[in-house]
């Protein structure tokens, strides 16, 4: 097996054994929750990233395969959620570790919102700067169409869905209702910090990488600020 979706075989290992990582972390109630949520993100991802094939190719925007950079970008920070959710469940702080699950499921609908917006957004519309609104040629990071925004409010909302499957909260202060309608927004403006991001990488500030990685920990703050403020 080379590719696994659009993970290149080096990619794949890595995301497997972060996968099984959070399982063992996790479980038993956890676990499996965790890992399923991982993989309804990199099925979605590689549905729209398949989409429209001809075109990307024509247009020179086609990324087929994944490496560990992305597995990294998009991944390590639902990781880390996840350890501090085991450590802050060991130790009974139950209502912290609900927030965990928030920062998880907004960071998975952060880069989930980007890679709808990023690989949908370039079907349709002419895209203009984050900065300025001039217009720029289709695949420049910090370019953005409504088109691609609205499918970036579609994608978090696949991803921010997720929740309502978690298993039973212990000690829930946050219902699973507050998260889910707090990660959608805070997903959506991961792709827009994202594109943001990617202005400045046209100036040589950052890459993509780094881009998604940050957009990720915006949604994530975003998300449990604002459960914090309600709660």
């Amino acid at each position: 097996m080379k590719t696994f979706l659009t993970l290149n075989f080096k990619a794949t290992l890595l995301a497997l054994a972060m996968g099984i990582a959070m399982i063992v972390i996790a479980w038993p109630d956890y676990g499996l929750f965790f890992f399923l949520v991982m993989l309804w993100f990199l099925a979605i991802s590689a549905i729209v990233t398949f989409a429209g094939t001809s075109y990307k190719k024509k247009k020179g925007l086609y990324e087929k395969h994944r490496g560990y950079k992305n597995v990294v970008a998009n991944g390590l920070l639902p990781f880390v959620f996840v350890v501090a959710f085991a450590i802050l469940r060991h130790y009974g702080q139950g209502a912290l570790a609900v927030l965990c699950i928030a920062g998880f499921i907004s960071a998975v609908s952060g880069v989930t919102a980007d890679k709808f917006s990023s690989e949908l957004g370039v079907l349709d519309g002419e895209p203009r700067a984050i900065f300025g609104f001039r217009k720029v040629k289709k695949g420049t990071s910090g370019g953005v169409t409504l088109f691609g925004l609205a499918m970036g409010l579609f994608g978090s909302l696949l991803a921010s869905i997720t929740v309502l499957a978690a298993p039973h909260f212990a000690i829930a202060t946050v219902p699973k209702y507050a998260i889910f309608m707090v990660a959608v927004v805070a997903g959506f403006l991961g792709t827009v910090f994202d594109s943001m991001l990617g202005y400045f990488e046209e100036k040589g500030i950052g890459n993509k990488f780094s881009s998604n990685f940050f957009a990720a920990l915006g949604s994530s703050v975003v998300c449990i600020v604002a459960l914090v403020a309600l709660g």
